[in-house]
Parts: structure tokens; sequence; C-alpha cells
């Protein structure tokens, strides 16, 4: 189910992260091109960065990646529509978790995105803290809860 990124996959990432739908669950605006493939080539250049690519039924599904974040190791995953609902996100993130020595882990998720939080909760993150600010990326006010795994 995961393996490592290839060039390809990248046009489907970038496909995945334009969907309007997805961009509002996740409070993420999409990237125009330039500016995802510096993202992703800044993201496939840094050794403290594990990124995988998800594949369901021969396909990609998406990506789960973790990074250091305000002192803490964090861990995000993005899903192409068309694999929600499949229990595809929360298989890559146990499965990825357990590759991951580190702990504990953490995971920002908005407070309005459920199916992210029943992932996060099926894969043994517990709610730690919350916080609402302004996201200038967005222009507006943004609930988000932190989850972490011991």
């Amino acid at each position: 189910m995961l393996r490592e990124v290839r060039e390809d996959d990248l046009d489907v990432f970038f496909e995945q992260q334009r969907d309007p739908e997805a961009m509002a669950m996740a409070l993420m605006p999409a990237r125009e091109r330039e500016a995802f493939d510096a993202h992703w080539c800044r993201i496939l250049a840094d050794p403290r960065v594990v990124i995988r690519t998800i594949e369901a039924d021969g396909e990609v599904a998406g990506n789960v990646l973790s990074w250091a974040l305000d002192g803490r190791r964090v861990v995000g995953y993005w899903l192409g529509r068309e694999f929600w609902g499949r229990g595809v996100a929360t298989a890559a993130l146990a499965e990825f978790v357990q590759e991951l020595e580190t702990r504990p882990l953490h995971a920002w998720v908005a407070r309005s995105n459920r199916g992210s939080i029943r992932v996060l909760e099926k894969c043994g993150f517990e709610r730690v803290g919350e916080t609402r600010e302004h996201d200038e990326r967005i222009g507006r006010v943004v609930e988000m809860f932190l989850y972490e795994l011991d």
C-alpha cells in the first residue's frame, strides 16, 4: 500500500490537491503548478521528511508524510476523493506510523474535518489541544485540533 514517491506521482498529487471539496475539508488552498512543483521539490529534497505514496487497487490514492514542525514530529496525509470512505487513509496511516520510530507523533486537523478526525482516532491518536486563529492563506478564522500518538 505504501511505496517511495515517483516523479509521475506528482501529477496525480497536483490534481488531487485542486479538488474543491478536499481543499474545503482540509482548509488548505490549492497551489498553482509552479508553486506546487517548488513545494514538492523542497519536500523531496529534505532528508528529514519521510514521505510515501499511497496506492490502492494499483492506483495512486494519495500520500502520507512526516516532518518537523515547531519542535514536534507531525504527520499529514492527502487522499484523492475517489478513495474516501474506503478505509484507505486509515490503513495507510496505520502502516506509516509503524514505519516511524519517533514518538510522540502529532497531527493538526481542521475541527470540521470529521473524516480525518476518524482516521486519526482509529490509528490511536488522541486529541491533546486546539487552536483558533486567522489563517492568511484562506482569509478566515480556522479551528484546528492537535492530535498525538505516544
